[in-house]
């Protein structure tokens, strides 16, 4: 192959240099990416939406198809298979002229996207070939010429996209055409060929005859029932993918969680214990991975879904119940919870079970669905502490809704509080064992023994926050939803369950907002109650809401579209990138320090910082639990669950390594240089993630421990 190899090489040395002119030098990085390139694609996708019918909505979505699924999914997974690195990494006379990127080199992403978009766009559209593939050819050619690409990255691109953009068209138009015959005849009736939006046929006319008999309206419920499940097992297939692909890190609080799994208790300093047990369970299916950390969070938001989806199948409509888990896909909050795996998943899977079963046994008059409210509403407690709070939500159910008081008049209100009670006995055994060591830090972390001081920045930040998180459009509907329901529709006892179970809870944290900080994702148990009462107002929401979603998966993609990275700051990645990198620099550093003989750990100043060393420094995470290698900084009272673990005061006479978050040199703690003899500042050192500075860390080297 090395002739192949000098050939690119050759060929790249030509395009890169020997063409090399000012007019190349003004366009090829303009065609390499632009801010002109998202206005276009908006512009093209409402055209394809508004104007050009079902034909048109099929190939917007094939286009979203390949392109989301095929970078991150195809053209990455070669990326790391090949493993080349780009030119300006070998050819030390390339000339860069757009962003070297840290990713690595065959294929070339761009140009296989853009051929994947010219495959679809043909398919549909076949005059679209006259300007689509000399625009993606062009684009092919920018990033050899910008410096960025070798010619044979361009060529399998080019081959890579076109091939897979078809196959996926193919590969749907045949399953639809299989699998609609036979699960969706009304729909496939309508619609007999995804590849040909047109196509009509005598299987289609006989079918329509046969619908005209059956009673149409069930058979839709039907086919919207059977949608919702499909639906269900596409995302979990995408969510389990896309934490396989390892295109993000562990947050701060993953990490920290993660070592609570190693370290099983009856509950923590901050939370009570099961995110630690749901965690373990994934780790011990899985490995210590980012996945086996993961696995659970798109597990739940399956089950959240399947429950929703048959909760309105029974209750209003299956369709309604497709809707509101497309709208839950295309909320940036709830998104965001299918993959963490943090203590949300569980509390809005919890309140949520609780709120169906509670409902079931006022229609029922069940004591036995009271008792599984009861055990849905203990397992919330043990999953987060705001979850008492679904108590007050029954209490304004019962008083706005007369029937349902009839239900206090039986024993099962009271043996559901009675289960959601002996599920607290291990957090109140653990903090009656530590000095309820959990009541200081909730009334520290709630501002509750701070003096009230109205404030609207606090609360024009939560409003923003939720705003964002939970779509604009979406937003908006709730509250519009919420009010109008107030106002209007206060007898139906659905409405007022979903009201009740949702709104007390956002006026609380936002009359709290008024007060104190309080962050998004404290009122995550409500958002589904709401946009369950808001279902009517989300079908325009829908679109930009999935948008949102997927950039905020993929924050790349504005680069790749634009020329232009998203700056760190307001990256919604920033949390979970770039700390192996982080783990490498302090790596590195305490080799370096080994090198004068003595045994070196490492100690951190955060409990993220220190959580994420642990679990990205291979050393480390090796030692967990029984032997650390990572410690968080010794303290005189409790901070963080660490202080209730064994610290390094058995470590006398060794040496260290202490890490610090810090954008500006500051000082090490007092404490730390009481307790080494000497304490050198190494400075600050920027851990960047292609290219960009996502985080910045301080080190000292901090020799012999007294």
């Amino acid at each position: 192959m090395s002739w192949l190899q000098s050939l690119d090489v050759a060929l790249f040395r030509f395009i890169n240099l020997t063409l090399s002119n000012a007019f190349f030098d003004r366009i090829m990085p303009f065609f390499s990416g632009n801010s002109l390139f998202v206005p276009l694609l908006i512009v093209v996708a409402a055209i394809l939406v508004w104007k050009t019918g079902v034909r048109g909505r099929i190939c917007l979505v094939m286009l979203v198809l390949v392109i989301c699924l095929g970078d991150p999914l195809i053209v990455n997974t070669v990326k790391h298979a090949v493993g080349r690195l780009r030119p300006f990494n070998e050819v030390p006379e390339a000339i860069t002229r757009v962003g070297r990127g840290g990713s690595l080199s065959m294929p070339s992403a761009h140009t296989a996207n853009w051929f994947a978009a010219t495959v679809v766009l043909f398919i549909y559209y076949r005059h679209s070939i006259r300007f689509m593939l000399p625009l993606a050819a062009t684009v092919g050619f920018s990033r050899i010429y910008n410096g960025v690409h070798y010619p044979g990255d361009v060529l399998v691109g080019a081959i890579l996209g076109a091939g897979y953009a078809a196959a996926l068209v193919w590969s749907l138009d045949a399953l639809w055409r299989w699998a609609g015959r036979r699960w969706f005849p009304l729909w496939w009736e309508r619609l007999p060929a995804l590849r040909n939006p047109g196509l009509h046929n005598e299987a289609s006319v006989r079918v329509g005859k046969e619908s005209s008999i059956v009673n149409r309206e069930s058979s839709i419920d039907r086919h919207w029932l059977r949608f919702g499940y499909v639906l269900i097992a596409l995302l979990l297939f995408i969510r389990l993918a896309y934490i396989a692909s390892g295109k993000i890190e562990l947050s701060e609080d993953e990490a920290y969680q993660w070592l609570w799994s190693k370290h099983l208790a009856l509950s923590y300093y901050s939370k009570p214990p099961l995110v630690a047990y749901t965690q373990f369970l994934g780790t011990l299916l899985w490995g210590d991975n980012e996945f086996g950390v993961r696995f659970f969070a798109p597990v739940i938001a399956a089950i959240l879904s399947v429950m929703l989806l048959r909760f309105f199948a029974r209750e209003a409509s299956a369709r309604l119940g497709a809707l509101v888990i497309l709208a839950a896909a295309a909320t940036p909050l709830l998104a965001i919870g299918s993959t963490l795996m943090t203590i949300d998943p569980l509390t809005v899977l919890f309140w949520t079970a609780a709120m169906i079963f509670g409902w079931r046994a006022v229609q029922l008059d069940s004591t036995r669905h009271w008792l599984w409210t009861g055990a849905w509403m203990g397992l919330g407690f043990l999953s987060k502490y705001s979850s008492p709070l679904q108590w007050i939500c029954w209490v304004i159910f019962f008083a706005l809704w007369k029937p349902a008081r009839a239900q206090l008049k039986r024993p099962g209100p009271y043996l559901a509080l009675l289960f959601n009670a002996l599920c607290a006995l291990p957090v109140l055994i653990w903090n009656a064992q530590h000095g309820w060591v959990t009541v200081t830090h909730l009334s520290e972390r709630g501002g509750l023994k701070e003096e009230w001081h109205p404030t609207l920045r606090y609360l024009r930040d939560f409003l923003l926050a939720e705003a964002g998180l939970l779509n604009p459009f979406f937003f908006v509907a709730a509250i519009r939803a919420a009010a109008g329901f107030w106002r209007r529709e206060r007898q139906d006892p659905l409405g007022i369950c979903l009201f009740s179970m949702g709104a007390p809870v956002f006026l609380l944290y936002l009359a709290l907002a008024i007060h104190s900080r309080v962050l998004p994702n404290w009122i995550a148990v409500a958002v589904v109650p709401l946009f369950c009462l808001a279902a009517i107002y989300w079908d325009a929401g829908l679109g930009v809401g999935l948008a949102a979603v997927i950039v905020a998966h993929e924050t790349d993609l504005i680069g790749k579209i634009t020329g232009h990275p998203l700056p760190p700051k307001p990256d919604p990645l920033t949390r979970v990138r770039a700390w192996k990198e982080m783990a490498k620099v302090v790596g590195e550093a305490r080799t370096s320090l080994l090198s004068e003989g003595k045994p070196v750990f490492i100690i951190g100043n955060h409990y993220g910082i220190t959580s994420l060393m642990s679990f990205y420094l291979p050393e480390a995470r090796a030692g967990v639990p029984d032997d650390p290698l990572v410690y968080f900084r010794s303290s005189e009272g409790p901070e963080n669950q660490f202080y209730f673990w064994p610290g390094y005061g058995n470590r006398k006479g060794q040496n260290a390594i202490f890490v610090q978050e810090a954008h500006a040199p500051q000082p090490p703690p007092e404490r730390i240089q009481k307790e080494f003899a000497s304490v050198t500042d190494l400075g600050i050192h920027d851990i960047r993630y292609r290219d960009r500075v996502f985080h910045q860390i301080q080190i000292f080297e901090c020799r012999s421990l007294r």
